[in-house]
């Protein structure tokens, strides 16, 4: 349900998940040569429901009547949520470009306004759609490195290809959170991150009988105990009280700063350089945040 107050915490909780998320893109990319995409997929959802299980066996105990009425959309968030997308995500970065996928994936909040719209009826205001085209402009900024008019001269692959499906599946994912069950954090993460271990393992295997596994090695756990404890628990779970608090059109919008993040982390962890033009696509990117959210429709 949407708060008619300014829902201060519910912003907090969507830029630490756009935060950890970020950081997903720029491991997933360091990744590449060190695990293969389905291992990295398999073992960071291994690690995820050790740790979730670890720390929910009484809260679990306490909702399994409930979790066990609702197992298939548990399994289900699971399935699209967090292994199709994060598949489709490290999959398309041994293809395609950091730059075009930090664009693709700000397809997802126009996605979510489609669907909404379409399935819904639920309208977004002027500003709300004068926002999201400011946010962007500033993922733009950020994925050009100031020069749009290099985006002209992207080419697309098969791996845009695969970041197209990716929109699609966060999209399917959003939306379904509409029939989030009641249940306590913990057995909320724990259901799905079940359903994403599960659905994970067939395409572990599907990556072996094709030859192509390449197990983790140093860096490979390194950045599997990264994902599985930040992008996979605590940005997850973070999304879905940030929906629960503000709805899905609003909650949508904050993912394009998950790609400004990732060039403020890639500059701190890689050893890029802040240049200008990545204050200039913060700034635009939570002006249009801000501008959508005062421009809401009413309740």
């Amino acid at each position: 349900m949407e708060e008619s107050s300014v829902p201060t915490r519910a912003y907090l909780y969507l830029m630490i998940a756009a935060l950890g998320w970020g950081g997903n893109a720029v491991v997933g990319k360091l990744a590449v040569g060190h695990a293969s995409p389905m291992m990295l997929t398999f073992w960071r959802w291994v690690l995820a429901v050790a740790i979730i299980t670890a720390i929910s066996v009484p809260q679990l105990i306490k909702d399994r009547a409930l979790m066990r009425k609702h197992w298939l959309l548990l399994l289900g968030y699971g399935a699209v949520g967090y292994t199709a997308f994060n598949a489709l995500l490290y999959s398309a970065l041994q293809y395609t470009t950091a730059i075009n996928a930090a664009i693709e994936q700000a397809a997802i909040p126009l996605a979510i306004f489609a669907a909404n719209f379409l399935l819904f009826r639920l309208k977004a205001s002027w500003a709300q759609m004068a926002g999201f085209a400011l946010t962007l402009v500033g993922v733009a900024v950020t994925a050009s490195h100031g020069d749009v008019t290099t985006l002209l001269s992207l080419s697309l692959n098969f791996g845009d290809g695969l970041m197209m499906l990716c929109v699609l599946a966060y999209t399917v994912y959003t939306i379904g959170l509409r029939w989030k069950p009641p249940l306590h954090w913990k057995s909320l993460m724990a259901g799905p991150a079940l359903g994403a271990l599960l659905t994970s393992i067939p395409l572990m295997l599907w990556e072996m009988s094709r030859d192509a596994t390449i197990w983790p090695d140093a860096t490979g756990w390194g950045i599997i105990a990264y994902i599985s404890i930040f992008p996979s628990l605590i940005s997850q779970i973070l999304y879905i009280e940030g929906v629960e608090r503000i709805g899905a059109n609003r909650a949508g919008l904050f993912i394009n700063m998950v790609p400004v993040f990732g060039t403020l982390l890639s500059i701190a962890i890689i050893g890029e350089r802040l240049e200008p033009f990545h204050i200039l696509a913060m700034a635009l990117v939570i002006a249009g945040i801000a501008i959508a959210e005062r421009g809401k429709p009413a309740r």
